[in-house]
């Protein structure tokens, strides 16, 4: 319950001089006084009646202090309630690196929506789809647009679209009479009729990625329907049998408008504005005759759009532009080595070099060989800058070597020297080369 600092709450306690209370033990009582203080009137429904539910949703570093060290404080005192349940998610990444507002490594929700307006379920649903509730997770704007692409646009939203277009050209926009049922029919319908106790069970232990799996599966039953039924070929010969199909088409997509309510409200608001629903109730998920025969839809419109790879890549690098921001701050050089005596400095040889030929060692990735004309003959050095210059680049050349190491064999070239390269704060080399323009052999002093 304490640390010790000499900053913070002081513990009131006689011999307790230098110790704080700890964050943890006294912060989650901002949780009463923030209710309080929004709700004067009434706080104390929230947090002392038995008939209220208290959930805690928290992140995996918190679990002991609201399962163990909050919970404490709330019997001692007496009069509150006890969490009900502490549901915990794991961590949630960004582009493999852990978020961080400090860094600015983050997707921030108000440059989110004025970069993706008209968005905001996408995000919500992306969240859920990929929430680390039982393993950490991450979040990449790749991931971000192939749910976007592949399952809001490609599934629900091409079923929604595909129904509603064809009601609009067969039935001119009005919910078509059902017919006579088949036994397809009538397993269609079947399929979705527990669909609302399934979101129900699922929600209530808080297993939000599954319960919106379950809303996402109606689309999937549509979209399959359709593709077995196929009512535009039929139009020719049977509109009544194209009148049942679009029927049910049409109450799946109510249904959507409802299932998704808990997790997709903005677009919900849509679509039952297309189908011209005022009032729905949750109680009615799973019905066949939401929408009653002769219902008059409004104009269907696209319910999601495509997101092009130039957005996302516009996403990738403001936060690759953050990340280069960040090492540029905090930039801070390798500490210096012991000191040398000078007269072992002395001992190198360092000379400039003329590179005459540059080529990859075969077998090796790392390695290029050099011929440099060094003033007196021609040496070979091999050096292990592959990965960070072209052969061809490097022809012509001036490079710092060192001279007077002893020769040595590196993939079965003798390498005579060492050419000098200054390694980046990313890894990166930079070979060092003269300002201008020397003759070969001229030493480094």
């Amino acid at each position: 319950m304490s640390r010790d600092l000499d900053w913070g709450i002081p513990v009131p306690v006689e011999g307790a001089e230098g110790k704080v209370l700890y964050v943890w033990f006294d912060a989650p009582i901002g949780y009463i006084s923030n209710t309080k203080e929004l709700l004067p009137d009434s706080w104390e429904t929230w947090w002392k009646d038995p008939d209220t539910r208290l959930v805690h949703f928290i992140g995996k570093d918190n679990i002991v202090f609201h399962c163990i060290v909050f919970p404490a404080m709330l019997k001692a005192e007496g009069s509150y309630i006890l969490p009900d349940n502490v549901p915990s998610n794991e961590f949630l990444n960004l582009e493999g690196d852990k978020i961080s507002t400090s860094r600015n490594w983050a997707v921030w929700l108000h440059e989110y929506l004025i970069d993706f307006p008209g968005k905001q379920d996408v995000l919500r649903y992306v969240l859920t789809a990929n929430a680390p509730e039982t393993k950490d997770n991450d979040f990449t704007w790749k991931d971000f647009q192939a749910r976007n692409n592949n399952e809001l646009v490609a599934v629900y939203g091409n079923f929604v679209n595909r129904a509603m277009v064809l009601t609009q050209k067969y039935f001119d926009g009005k919910v078509p009479a059902c017919g006579e049922l088949t036994d397809y029919d009538k397993d269609t319908l079947k399929e979705f009729a527990d669909v609302k106790a399934e979101v129900e069970k699922l929600l209530d232990v808080f297993k939000f990625r599954d319960a919106q799996k379950e809303a996402m599966n109606l689309a999937r039953i549509g979209n399959k329907y359709l593709a077995d039924t196929e009512p535009w070929k039929l139009a020719k010969t049977d509109m009544v049998r194209v009148g049942t199909i679009l029927n049910i088409a049409l109450q799946l997509v109510a249904n959507l408008a409802i299932a998704f309510e808990p997790f997709l409200p903005f677009s919900s608001e849509r679509l039952r504005q297309m189908l011209n629903m005022d009032n729905f109730d949750w109680a009615e998920l799973g019905r066949s005759n939401l929408l009653p025969e002769g219902h008059q839809l409004n104009k269907p419109e696209l319910l999601f759009e495509k997101i092009e790879d130039a957005t996302i890549e516009a996403q990738v690098q403001k936060l690759l532009d953050t990340k280069k921001a960040n090492e540029e701050a905090n930039y801070k050089a390798n500490p210096i080595r012991p000191n040398i005596e000078f007269d072992d400095f002395m001992k190198l040889d360092i000379r400039v070099g003329t590179i005459l030929e540059c080529q990859k060692v075969p077998k090796a990735d790392k390695l290029l060989q050099f011929k440099i004309d060094d003033g007196l003959e021609t040496r070979t050095i091999v050096s292990g800058i592959a990965k960070h210059y072209q052969p061809e680049e490097l022809v012509g050349k001036q490079v710092c070597f060192i001279a007077n190491l002893a020769p040595r064999k590196l993939k079965g070239i003798v390498s005579e020297g060492m050419i000098l390269s200054a390694e980046n704060n990313d890894g990166s080399l930079a070979v060092i080369m003269p300002g201008r323009e020397v003759k070969p052999g001229s030493e480094v002093k």
